[in-house]
């Protein structure tokens, strides 16, 4: 028989071995008492193999592939509307119910952070809105919530300048074009003017050629890798950063730090820009360059990102959609008249009463929600309002570092919500159903972290739908299938594109 006090060491393991086991039980003893007082029930466990592995790899290839949204909804399916599962060192809750997500967002805000979200984005977007918590997030949004008061905010000029280019890049023989990369090309365009107070289109780099294509394939690249790391939570570092990923978020870093330099000199020697820039504004409350550019890069993924998204999925569905472009088309022609014959001056407060473009807006939010998945993690133990019992409805409990993920993009398609076309998109339904449904619809999040940039956002995609209504009333689709092949990294977007032809029937 060995003699612990002749290995000193193995007796030493044998005590830390002891004190974890003990600590174990006597947490699960307090969650236990915990969760009973707070009237939770268990919940629903799918299948998530030993140790979790089975479901970490399964959710390993799913972010590669661009299907995360696919899995989840399968998911949902399977266990219903709140479930857990298990992967290495972490437990996960799903939810598409919405008095959860409620919860996790307004009345339960403080119980919930970004938690290894904030950690994985670091790289390319530091500590800048979307990115902190705690002082940090409040401190962010302190500094960029009063920009977002300021009617400026929402240039159409500025719009119809990067407008105008797009519409030169339209076919006029009425051939198929894939539109998706021409809008993504917009916000790139519009968004860096807007924000650094120059259009990268426009800006020359040492080879004299301009830095908007490789800058918008650096912030692609840059969040595809970010993509894969979310995924795997605390893990995260089993995902290479390879050289691709470092220089790309580099070479994004560099273009916005000369822009953010830019600001500050301008701030300096008392030289501004005639019109509203953004980071100038932005640099007149904080002189701290890292802060500045975090925060820009942060609102870029918003401005760039989101709305070319949007916009991909109004044109896919409205291609094939006739009856929904025709009566779009003749609200737009009746108010401001076409592209030869403008009628009426646009204004912001014109397009906020164009209802019926609002409904084509809202239903494609619905289907296709830019960003279509966001989580949280729980700050210390808690419970979520439903997901316990039998029947679901019970309050479910959630361990401190239990990571929620909440699938817009499932709960926009709910049944028992929106009908048994939930499926379909039909913005006739916003019209029909005048209920709220302040929790059952939240493409721009909800509660004190609502997207500050929702009616730019807006805007935007309601003044370019105007303006091609103007200049063309023939939209047709390739002939594919009506049902758009989502692909998700941070945002959505569609896996092969979206064909259509554009053109005039009068023209020749």
């Amino acid at each position: 028989m060995v003699d612990p006090t002749e290995h000193p060491v193995l007796s030493a393991l044998s005590i830390i071995l002891i004190l974890v086991i003990v600590r174990s039980l006597y947490l699960s003893a307090q969650s236990y008492q915990l969760a009973k007082s707070l009237g939770c029930e268990p919940g629903v466990y799918g299948r998530s193999g030993p140790f979790g592995l089975g479901f970490f790899f399964k959710a390993a290839k799913a972010a590669r592939e661009g299907t995360r949204m696919q899995l989840h909804e399968n998911l949902y399916k399977v266990h219903g509307n709140t479930f857990k599962q298990r992967i290495p060192s972490n437990e996960i809750v799903f939810t598409i119910d919405p008095e959860n997500v409620k919860a996790i967002l307004t009345s339960q805000f403080h119980d919930f952070g970004l938690g290894h979200r904030a950690k994985t984005f670091w790289p390319l977007l530091g500590d800048g809105i979307f990115n902190a918590d705690g002082h940090l997030w409040s401190h962010a949004r302190t500094l960029l919530r009063p920009q977002f008061t300021k009617d400026q905010v929402a240039d159409l000029q500025l719009m119809d300048e990067h407008i105008a280019d797009f519409m030169t890049k339209i076919p006029r023989d009425k051939s198929l074009f894939d539109i998706q990369p021409l809008f993504f090309s917009f916000t790139n365009d519009s968004s860096t003017h807007f924000l650094f107070g120059e259009s990268l289109a426009h800006s020359k780099n040492l080879s004299g050629t301009t830095d908007a294509a490789q800058f918008g394939r650096a912030f692609d690249k840059s969040l595809e890798w970010l993509s894969r790391r979310v995924t795997a939570q605390s893990l995260s570092f089993l995902v290479d950063q390879n050289d691709e990923y470092t220089s790309a978020c580099k070479y994004v870093h560099d273009i916005a730090d000369r822009y953010v330099r830019l600001a500050l000199e301008s701030r300096n020697q008392e030289k501004k820009s005639d019109r509203y820039v953004f980071l100038q504004a932005l640099a007149n409350d904080t002189q701290d360059p890292k802060v500045l550019r975090d925060n820009i890069l942060n609102l870029l993924i918003a401005g760039r990102d989101t709305t070319a998204s949007l916009l991909s999925s109004v044109l896919f569905y409205l291609s094939h959609a006739p009856a929904v472009w025709q009566r779009l088309h003749r609200e737009i022609i009746d108010e401001y008249g076409d592209a030869g014959n403008p009628t009426g001056e646009i204004t912001h407060a014109k397009i906020k009463n164009m209802r019926y473009l609002r409904y084509v807006l809202n239903e494609a939010l619905r289907l296709m929600p830019p960003v279509p998945i966001n989580s949280r993690m729980a700050v210390h133990d808690t419970s979520l309002p439903r997901g316990g019992g039998p029947d679901g409805k019970s309050p479910i409990f959630v361990k401190k570092g239990t990571v929620i993920p909440f699938s817009l993009y499932s709960m926009h398609r709910r049944t028992d919500i929106w009908g048994p076309d939930a499926e379909e998109f039909r913005p006739e339904r916003w019209e029909e159903n005048s209920t709220s449904r302040i929790w059952e619809y939240i493409p721009f999040n909800g509660g004190p972290r609502i997207c500050l940039g929702q009616q730019y956002a807006l805007i935007e995609a309601s003044y370019m739908l105007i303006r091609l209504a103007q200049n063309f009333d023939t939209l047709e689709n390739d002939g594919g299938s009506p049902v758009p092949d989502a692909k998700m990294d941070l945002t959505l977007t569609h896996r092969n594109g979206v064909h259509v032809r554009l053109y005039s029937k009068g023209a020749q």
